[in-house]
């Protein structure tokens, strides 16, 4: 008899130590979900993105909004410092509502969109046209097109820019 509740506690405890592996498993996955990757790579994570530039390209052609390109690199520090900048820019989130978006961390085999060289950061208009919109510059004058976070506030007149010229031609 002695034999019967010894196999039966060891039974309970047995069972109690499965049971708590698995309690203890569900409460670390669900106090650390894996958040998945956005388009948008922290840019803005309540804006829409597109996927590709083909994408973009339409999507700017059909809704008649300017397209913006974001040439990027996730592991170049200029990079990340206009991203985080960008992203806590209330106004040009707000802002880049009107645009199509779209941010590369990979060169297109369009030359159009590296008029200059290619370099990251890089940030390119394109008109619902489908024409680059190279007039519309930073402040450097040996990469026309890079922006560095003190630069927010230019980015953010150029981005006006963009919408003031699509409105003017039409």
């Amino acid at each position: 008899m002695e034999k019967s509740y010894v196999s039966v506690f060891l039974l309970l405890v047995a069972i109690s130590c499965v049971l708590a592996k698995d309690i203890g498993k569900k409460e670390t996955k669900e106090t650390k979900p894996k958040l998945p990757q956005t388009l948008s790579r922290g840019w803005g994570d309540q804006l829409i993105w597109t996927q590709t530039y083909e994408e973009a390209l339409f999507r700017s052609k059909n809704s008649n909004k300017p397209l913006m390109i974001i040439h990027h690199l996730d592991d170049c520090p200029h990079s990340q410092a206009l991203k985080k900048v960008f992203a806590e820019h209330k106004e040009i989130q707000k802002l880049a509502e009107k645009f199509i978006l779209l941010n590369l961390v990979y060169e297109t085999t369009d030359k159009n969109l590296a008029p200059d060289g290619q370099y990251v950061p890089r940030i390119l208009f394109i008109d619902p046209s489908l024409t680059v919109r190279a007039d519309i510059t930073g402040r450097y004058s040996n990469r026309l097109y890079a922006y560095e976070p003190s630069d927010i506030s230019l980015l953010y007149s150029n981005m006006q820019k963009a919408l003031k010229l699509l409105k003017t031609e039409l």
